[in-house]
């Protein structure tokens, strides 16, 4: 396989993720927000926080008011995380590899892109922004499901999985850091609301139900953090998207460099003893390093597969 058709794989399944990661985090606090009462101000900026394009963000906005920062992450073509953003560059690199996939991929892909791109006012006003993001994240599921179930689980396939699990990985986390960073900052002075932040971080994940069903305890911080970060059966936990980093990265050739560091990784998330970290307020600081594992991997992995200078 060609390096530069692997990298476009590798990045049409991250940029697929990406867009339906930023989809279900604005769908889950738009529904926190709509829980909550009004005398709570919640930041929207801390969704912009996330993605860590804040300098993007306040380059071209004066107000951190909930319509610049749900137009910034949905819509903004400066911004090269937005939904609309993603879309558009995972449209890219399935046209180009067209030959690899299945022809199905390449319709599901260019109407997705479409109907963001035909229909990207209803994501920024408040009123159809939970249809129209909802559906964003069904037409990604409906590709991932595609590719599963369609195509080939030869070399393409690997690249494929190896970047929509190392995107949701690094999503996950940054989405426990965002919780982290409130829950070490209120342990002094809780509030009646963080439940709800919790629970909202849960379902950006699909994984409300999945954490009643086999934590079966009420929502709290710690083992919020637990279940997103070590729960391997949940396929959104960072342990369980390493792991299936690894097994695709166990079926490339030349894997010595990415294999040690994603092994290394997950033996760092999976070894992590949330309450000490809480307790001694090293969470922010962990989820960080962890951070940093992750963009080790995809470095490692650009320049095994990718770069082909530093390959030979």
């Amino acid at each position: 396989m060609l390096s530069r058709v692997a990298e476009r794989v590798y990045w049409l399944a991250r940029y697929v993720e990406r867009a339906e990661n930023t989809a279900r985090m604005i769908i889950s606090f738009h529904l926190v927000s709509l829980d909550m009462p009004k005398t709570v101000q919640l930041s929207w900026k801390g969704l912009v926080a996330v993605t860590g394009n804040e300098h993007v963000f306040d380059a071209h906005y004066q107000r951190e008011d909930e319509r610049n920062c749900v137009k910034f992450l949905v819509a903004d073509h400066y911004n090269p995380s937005s939904v609309l953003s993603s879309l558009k560059a995972a449209r890219e690199n399935v046209r180009t590899t067209r030959d690899l996939v299945p022809s199905e991929a390449w319709e599901v892909v260019n109407e997705l892109y479409l109907f963001a791109r035909d229909n990207i006012d209803n994501g920024i006003g408040k009123r159809a922004r939970y249809q129209f993001l909802t559906e964003i994240v069904q037409r990604c599921q409906t590709l991932t499901g595609l590719l599963a179930g369609c195509m080939s689980h030869d070399a393409a396939y690997d690249f494929i999985r190896l970047g929509r699990n190392l995107e949701r990985a690094d999503m996950t986390s940054r989405q426990i850091d965002v919780g982290a960073i409130r829950y070490l900052k209120k342990t002094a002075d809780p509030t009646p609301y963080d439940g709800l932040l919790w629970t909202g971080i849960l379902r950006s994940q699909s994984g409300f139900q999945m954490y009643r069903q086999h934590v079966k305890r009420r929502i709290n911080g710690v083992d919020v953090v637990r279940f997103l970060l070590q729960d391997v059966p949940f396929p959104r936990a960072v342990a369980h998207s390493l792991r299936y980093v690894q097994e695709a990265l166990e079926r490339l050739p030349r894997n010595e460099l990415p294999l040690r560091l994603v092994m290394q990784a997950r033996r760092h998330a999976l070894g992590a003893d949330v309450d000490q970290l809480i307790a001694e307020d090293r969470l922010h600081g962990f989820i960080d390093t962890l951070q940093q594992d992750i963009g080790e991997i995809h470095t490692a992995v650009v320049d095994t597969w990718f770069r082909i200078e530093k390959a030979a």
